[in-house]
């Protein structure tokens, strides 16, 4: 399902950590947690923004926001 490939069957705190990860890993600077974080951030509000009307991506992505601002 379309879903499904969106979250890679992952909880909001593994694709939080994997969101963040990606930018500290794979940018040619070397990025200090919070930048990624913040870095992250843009991209899931991003998301949100193109997907508010449904309602349980937008749930997901708004735990994954969550998770990322805890990290």
């Amino acid at each position: 399902m379309y879903i499904n490939l969106i979250k890679n069957n992952m909880t909001p705190k593994e694709k939080a950590e994997a969101l963040v990860n990606t930018y500290l890993l794979s940018t040619p600077i070397v990025f200090h947690i919070d930048d990624a974080k913040k870095c992250a951030l843009m991209c899931v509000d991003e998301i949100i923004s193109v997907i508010w009307h449904f309602e349980n991506d937008l749930l997901y992505w708004q735990d994954v926001q969550t998770e990322i601002e805890k990290l």
